[in-house]
């Protein structure tokens, strides 16, 4: 469990920390949520890929398969991202609502460029050479799963704690299942 807790870290290290939530806060559904790591997943693999690179050996499931493997996990990322999106403009309003608005307004594709771009480079950031072992054995126990099966599982993981009103995306919680 500690080893799957690894890798939701990863994605959720990928997603902006919010501020503070307060009662009047919408939370992340389980439906979201999914979509969210369904449409992240792909980029939060590559930016573990390249994180991990220089801590891992030559041989090594990220270093030999990842992008591979973010490759085949993005076909689900275009019947994902409507549900991702309002995932990630809800977060962005819970943090500033200025940003959200301007988010809103933007088209799809440049959107999802930032998106990707955040997912990618804040897990680049986040990961800890240490932790590139486990994450990798991780990520090629879940490699042959489909793409949909993973993300279902990372929200499951996760939603586990939301059953008790303690699991959040940053500081946004996740509705109770």
């Amino acid at each position: 469990m500690r080893t799957l807790a690894l890798l939701c870290s990863s994605l959720l290290l990928a997603v902006p920390q919010v501020a503070a939530a307060q009662s009047s806060t919408p939370c992340l559904t389980p439906r979201e949520f999914t979509a969210l790591s369904t449409y992240a997943l792909p980029s939060v693999i590559s930016g573990t890929s390249r994180a991990c690179a220089t801590a891992l050996p030559a041989g090594a499931f990220l270093r030999q398969g990842g992008t591979e493997l973010a490759q085949r996990y993005a076909t689900g990322k275009a019947k994902a991202w409507p549900e991702a999106k309002s995932a990630f403009l809800k977060m962005a309003s819970a943090k500033d609502a200025g940003s959200a608005r301007l988010f809103a307004t933007m088209p799809d594709d440049a959107l999802q460029q930032i998106a990707d771009a955040a997912f990618a480079g804040i897990v680049t950031g986040q990961i800890k050479p240490d932790s590139c072992t486990t994450i990798d054995r991780v990520v090629a126990l879940l490699a042959p799963l489909p793409p949909e099966n993973t993300a279902e599982l990372i929200a499951v993981a996760v939603g586990l704690g939301s059953k008790a009103g303690t699991s959040k995306l940053g500081n946004l919680p996740l509705c109770k299942a």
